[in-house]
């Protein structure tokens, strides 16, 4: 279910709604963040039932490769997590329910066959996770204000999803997937890295000179959030050994929560 990336989806929810100004009803938002949270942890399961031989190279410890869970029991958890998510945000709206099931069918689909192509699916997983903001707005009905984080998410999971990307370069080649390092190589894929966080660091600027977030949040972001990212550019040109690649994914996971606390506090 991977707790972390849930309490990630959790929160990012919540402040999708946080930052339209209002947390009202709190009972939709907390109803929202718990739906998401739950289709989120389906995805992941289901990306573990396809991703079997990638991950017996990549990471035999997981539960399938490992033999503590079979591909079929994951199948059917994720299919019942994903359900139910779906089902908790029926008293939302049609409009969450419509959100959720797009959500949901994009993660099957990301697992069975984007997840193997140049770009598809690391586009794929950044449109997924930046819906968890227009989801938190939905909760509160006023989804406008939560499209800057959404951006800022997108943009964020592209870059993370393709370091991650050169970091299973040998169990995506065993598993036949046509990622972008795979494909053009390592050098594509730092270039491409480079532009995506190059475009995220000077997009964080702009809600600060618009006027829409204040200080706390150009300071919280500046040396919490912009100096991560030129660190991450960095370091994952002077090496692409998996783990120090791994170390660097869960430094860009953690510095997400910076980046919410930074919005949070901003608003």
């Amino acid at each position: 279910m991977r707790p972390v990336n849930g309490l990630i989806a959790f929160l990012s929810i919540l402040l999708g709604a946080a930052v339209t100004g209002t947390v009202q009803p709190l009972w939709r938002v907390l109803l929202a963040g718990l739906s998401g949270m739950l289709v989120g942890a389906g995805g992941n399961a289901i990306n573990d039932a396809y991703d079997v031989e990638i991950d017996r190279v990549n990471k035999p410890w997981r539960p399938i490769p490992s033999g503590r869970v079979s591909r079929r029991q994951a199948l059917s958890f994720a299919l019942l997590l994903m359900a139910a998510g779906t089902l908790l945000a029926a008293p939302i709206g049609w409009p969450a329910v419509g959100v959720a099931l797009a959500a949901s069918l994009l993660l099957v689909l990301y697992s069975a066959r984007l997840k193997r192509t140049v770009l598809w699916g690391n586009l794929t997983v950044s449109l997924v996770s930046a819906l968890a903001f227009i989801y938190g707005g939905l909760a509160v009905r006023r989804v406008r204000e939560a499209l800057i984080p959404a951006g800022f998410a997108f943009l964020f999971h592209l870059g993370r999803e393709i370091v991650k990307d050169v970091e299973d370069m040998r169990g995506d080649r065993a598993g036949a997937a046509q990622t972008l390092p795979v494909v053009h190589g390592v050098r594509a894929a730092q270039a491409v890295v480079t532009a995506v966080f190059a475009v995220l660091i000077v997009a964080t600027w702009l809600p600060y000179l618009a006027g829409v977030y204040d200080q706390d949040y150009f300071w919280i972001v500046l040396f919490g959030v912009d100096t991560v990212l030129l660190y991450a550019i960095w370091a994952f040109w002077r090496s692409t050994e998996p783990a120090h690649l791994a170390r660097l994914s869960n430094l860009l996971k953690a510095d997400m929560l910076v980046g919410l606390l930074a919005i949070y506090l901003g608003r």
